[in-house]
């Protein structure tokens, strides 16, 4: 009988860094079950894990040859890490210690892997491993949130006894576990290949003089998530933002603009040809009805402001969308956020709709991490939990695939 291996990753390219711990020792079993997966692995090593174990021993189990200095390989046109990163699916760090969590974190680059995680596009996972008070350290927990913030994966430590003598969390997740991720994450980085994502991000200005404008106090940062977990999968990315101080991704194309109007006519130019819209932005539903081209003086007497609707954007584009094209909306509510969400979803006839409470000050705009639900048709309901926005940007596009699958 033919051995089929449990997981299968033929014809993908993964590039593996192993880092300075006991746990070297497990990665060499790692790397194995990925080349009988049918993957091309080639490694590289820090200097602190060849203490562990040597380059032989990956070179063997690869069956390529082991990448340790940064300044070894490569040629003028094509130095090292710019040739590794180039040809892979797909970056692993296993056995990831709290020092290279750290470099990782503030862009420290100063051995060949953590210049290959700064210098590539491709997705980054990480399988930490370390003593469990180093794991616990506020400043290893903060360089934790900081990378799941930037899209970077992890699978979790496991738990049980350290070679410390003490038992905890921080061993090296299990074998199934890293390969069972490393096949999602590059499911994932090809799923949306060739097809063209438009997103809507930020908040828009409705200015009532040259000195002052009605806004919100939106960020853009769970636009921007979005726009990196969809370049992320293969999309051909395009936001159109509203003022933010945020950098997209060099790869995601931006078309910045102020008002509701201006952010309408941008969608509705980019519009042909998109597979999936996103509507993300906190777009304002009102305009000033006159605008002074002087600035407004203050004076005793009060003033009364007069308001019209802007263009709805997510229905105009519901009802102009190109065939096949899903159209996700979001929604901010501050009372009876799921009834409310759903009359949107209805009304606008949109494909899913992702709603979330505006806390008093509105505290839901501008944080870092956000609680959403996700509704679609007569009652599909998928709540996602507290988390950074990295996080429920990958929650949103797998529900979006997997409506997109049986549509």
């Amino acid at each position: 009988m033919k051995f089929e291996p449990p997981h299968d990753l033929r014809g993908r390219t993964l590039l593996v860094g192993i880092c300075g711990g006991i746990a070297a020792y497990k990665c060499a079993g790692v790397v194995s079950a990925l080349r009988q997966a049918g993957a091309d692995v080639h490694v590289i090593m820090t200097d602190a894990a060849q203490r562990f174990v040597t380059p032989l021993t990956f070179q063997a189990l690869s069956n390529n040859p082991v990448h340790t200095d940064m300044f070894g390989e490569g040629t003028a046109w094509e130095i090292a890490h710019i040739g590794l990163v180039r040809k892979t699916d797909a970056l692993v760090v296993l056995g990831a210690t709290a020092n290279t969590l750290a470099k990782l974190a503030y862009g420290i680059a100063d051995n060949l892997l953590t210049t290959c995680v700064l210098a590539t596009r491709k997705p980054v996972l990480v399988a930490a491993a370390m003593n469990t008070q180093m794991l616990d350290a506020s400043a290893t927990q903060e360089n934790l949130r900081t990378l799941q913030e930037r899209g970077v994966l992890f699978v979790e430590p496991g738990s049980g006894f350290l070679a410390c003598g003490e038992t905890g969390e921080g061993r090296l997740a299990n074998e199934h576990d890293i390969l069972s991720a490393i096949e999602l994450v590059v499911r994932r980085a090809h799923e949306l290949e060739g097809e063209r994502v438009l997103i809507t991000s930020g908040p828009t200005r409705e200015f009532i003089d040259p000195s002052r404008f009605l806004s919100n106090p939106s960020s853009g940062l769970m636009g921007l998530a979005l726009a990196t977990e969809a370049r992320g999968r293969g999309a051909q990315v395009t936001v159109v933002s509203g003022p933010t101080s945020l950098r997209a991704p060099a790869d995601v194309t931006v078309v910045s603009v102020t008002t509701a109007r201006e952010m309408h006519a941008a969608v509705m130019e980019h519009l042909p040809g998109t597979a999936l819209f996103i509507g993300a932005a906190a777009v304002a539903d009102f305009r000033p009805a006159e605008y002074s081209d002087t600035k407004i003086k203050k004076s005793g007497a009060g003033r009364t402001l007069v308001l019209e609707p802007n263009p709805d954007i997510i229905a105009d584009v519901s009802a102009h969308r190109p065939p096949g094209c899903f159209v996700a909306g979001f929604a901010a509510e501050t009372d009876e956020i799921e009834r409310r969400a759903r009359e949107k979803l209805t009304a606008k006839r949109l494909d899913c709709v992702v709603v979330n409470r505006i806390d008093i000050g509105g505290g839901a705009f501008g944080a870092r991490d956000n609680e959403v639900t996700i509704l679609w048709g007569s009652d599909g309901r998928e709540a996602v939990t507290r988390a950074p926005k990295s996080v429920v940007a990958a929650a949103l596009l797998d529900r979006i695939q997997q409506l997109r699958r049986h549509a």
